[in-house]
């Protein structure tokens, strides 16, 4: 296959860490991987982080924002850089939630190149005034940059078919499946780091992710309760920055994060794969109480060590666990429905748990990134 070059804009890249860099990051190196040309152009969310550098094959440029708006920044050297760029690669690429949507997508049509927006959940802010009037202007950005894009490629078909805002590109959408990777834990790392946080014989419940409302925190920490009042041993241990200004939804939880704490561990963000593999490994279950999610790449990688899932029933979220069978869907936006699933998988595990080579057919990474190495291949060398 002759090589293309991709220019792939985003807000934030590595060493940023979250399931939306993530994918992007893989897609990336997959690409690199293959001999294809790959440049990032993204935001230089760190002073420390240089402007410039090559990561496992892929050229990252790194752009200085001057103010950060909600969960974006504010880069007025991104037009420029976009247009430039765009005329030395054969396909522009970008992922979003991006405030700059419409403009990447403009300049790429401008300069006569195929677009691929991947879209990675609709904009849901929490309510206030203020954050619904970002998320009303944001979701007119994003519908913008779709309406530019010659391609709309959403994390899966169910929230595909579910979203109102992708419904606009049902014409144009090519629906593939993210590239997950986790490494294998290693069982007595796993033993010794339960008995470092003093957790040896505790129920564990684990969660993984942004302290942000939509992710549904507050469900799980309402859970705590009846998950202690009926399931001996109960403890949930959170991976994240959970202190992070987020909406003020830190803030808001106090109350409840207050009275959880006898039963809460915090193990702060884990960047390294391979402690990640064993962060999932020591837990007994995963709990996903999202309010709204697109796909939620964490409950592959829990089930890939192992580890069962507690998923709330709702579009894109819904799809490992009723794909696999590994775990249960309960309603959203309850708690008591949440500890009830909870305490199935945990009273009877086993029986919920697959094999890791039957999760990793099911959700094949080598697929993901073939998948988008045939659409970029072909919009690149269509006329």
């Amino acid at each position: 296959m002759r090589p293309i070059r991709v220019l792939t804009v985003l807000t934030f890249y590595h060493p940023h860490w979250t399931g939306l860099t993530a994918h992007a990051t893989r897609i990336a190196e997959g690409l690199a991987s293959r001999g294809h040309g790959v440049t990032v152009l993204t935001t230089r969310h760190s002073p420390e982080l240089p402007p410039r550098e090559a990561i496992r094959g892929v050229d990252v440029i790194r752009l200085r924002p001057v103010a950060r708006l909600s969960r974006g920044w504010l880069t007025p050297s991104l037009p420029s850089n976009v247009y430039r760029l765009a005329g030395d690669h054969d396909v522009v690429h970008f992922h979003t939630p991006l405030l700059e949507a419409p403009l990447v997508a403009a300049l790429g049509r401008m300069r006569g190149r195929p677009v691929v927006m991947t879209h990675q959940g609709d904009l849901v802010m929490p309510a206030g005034l203020v954050n619904q009037a970002i998320e009303a202007v944001g979701t007119a950005l994003l519908s913008a940059g779709g309406h530019l894009a010659t391609v709309v490629s959403p994390l899966n078909d169910d929230y595909a078919r579910e979203s109102t805002f992708l419904r606009r590109f049902a014409d144009k959408q090519a629906p593939i499946l993210p590239p997950v990777e986790m490494p294998e834990p290693v069982n007595d790392e796993v033993a010794r780091w339960r008995s470092e946080l003093g957790l040896e014989g505790r129920r564990l419940i684990g969660f993984a992710g942004r302290f942000v409302e939509e992710k549904g925190f507050d469900y799980l920490l309402r859970a705590v309760p009846e998950l202690v009042a009926t399931v001996p041993g109960a403890h949930l241990v959170y991976a994240g920055e959970h202190e992070m200004v987020y909406e003020s939804f830190y803030e808001r939880c106090k109350p409840l994060l207050d009275a959880s704490r006898p039963h809460l561990t915090f193990v702060g963000l884990i960047r390294e794969q391979a402690r990640l593999a064993n962060f999932y490994a020591m837990c007994d279950v995963f709990a996903l109480p999202s309010r709204t999610d697109c796909f939620a790449s964490v409950q592959i990688e829990a089930m890939l060590c192992g580890t069962p899932v507690v998923a709330t029933d709702i579009p894109g979220a819904r799809v490992p666990v009723s794909t696999t069978g590994m775990g249960r869907l309960v309603r959203p936006r309850d708690p008591r429905a949440l500890a009830a699933g909870l305490r199935e998988v945990l009273d009877d595990p086993s029986s919920y748990v697959r094999p890791r080579e039957e999760i990793r057919a099911a959700f094949d990474p080598v697929e993901s990134i073939d998948a988008y190495e045939r659409l970029l291949v072909t919009l690149a060398r269509r006329p």
